[in-house]
């Protein structure tokens, strides 16, 4: 699957789990903290969102790959069966 597709399945399933204005949402947009200031909970619906997308389970993974949709998209290409 290419980096791209992948990218934009994790963004739209960030807009339409978490609610997130998709005009805000870039692909380096930090998910927790400053820009999009999500939390604890809302790594859970990442986990349930990209395992089943995907079916990569994200679960006890460090928090560096949850920074933005750059980072879960190359965790994804990463781990994702071919």
């Amino acid at each position: 699957m290419e980096r791209t597709e992948v990218a934009a399945k994790i963004k739209a399933m960030l807009v339409e789990n978490l609610r997130i204005p998709e005009e805000i949402l870039e692909e380096d947009s930090e998910l927790f903290g400053g820009d999009i200031g999500l939390d604890s909970v809302d790594s859970l619906e990442i986990i349930a969102g990209i395992d089943d997308l995907f079916s990569v389970n994200m679960t006890g993974v460090d928090k560096t790959n949850f920074r933005d949709i750059n980072a879960l998209t190359s965790y994804v290409v990463e781990h994702a069966e071919a």
